[in-house]
């Protein structure tokens, strides 16, 4: 028998230190093998948002186009009210957006036949830490083009 009364002994709970360097290292190497996952998710994200407002941008160019029979090149500091009306950033505010975009003539073309709208990445104007390594710049044009300066033909898909 114990020399110890009942109410007196103490019976030890927890964890130890090894099963807690386990358990910290496990995490550890999931976190590792998921983090990458995680940002590339969230530059598709951006990517798309910006496809999107490309597209909506477009639409707002065809019907000027249609009541004014030319289109609008616009940019984050334009002057011009009609260019004022275009929103030159993809997401909900310039601070919250990945891609900055303007819209100017077609490369071979002058803009009262082609605009073309392009979204860049993390300039200062929009979340200047954001890259889109694999596609880049992205490009839509009033003809139907649909490409990106980066080396990924599958940025529009």
């Amino acid at each position: 028998m114990s020399a110890r009364p009942a109410c007196l002994r103490v019976q030890a709970h927890g964890f130890t230190v090894t099963e807690v360097l386990v358990a910290v290292a496990i995490c550890g190497i999931v976190g590792a093998l998921a983090y990458p996952n995680l940002q590339e998710h969230m530059v598709r994200a951006r990517r798309t948002e910006a496809q999107g407002a490309l597209q909506r941008l477009m639409q707002q160019e065809e019907r000027y186009f249609t009541l004014h029979n030319r289109y609008v090149a616009f940019a984050p500091d334009s002057t011009d009210d009609d260019a004022r009306r275009f929103r030159w950033w993809s997401g909900t505010s310039p601070e919250r957006s990945g891609y900055e975009i303007a819209g100017e003539a077609c490369d071979d073309r002058p803009l009262d036949e082609c605009v073309q709208l392009v979204a860049t990445p993390g300039t200062r104007r929009v979340d200047v830490h954001y890259r889109d390594r694999q596609c880049g710049r992205l490009i839509l044009t009033s003809t139907g083009e649909r490409r990106a300066s980066g080396s990924d033909p599958r940025c529009w898909r």
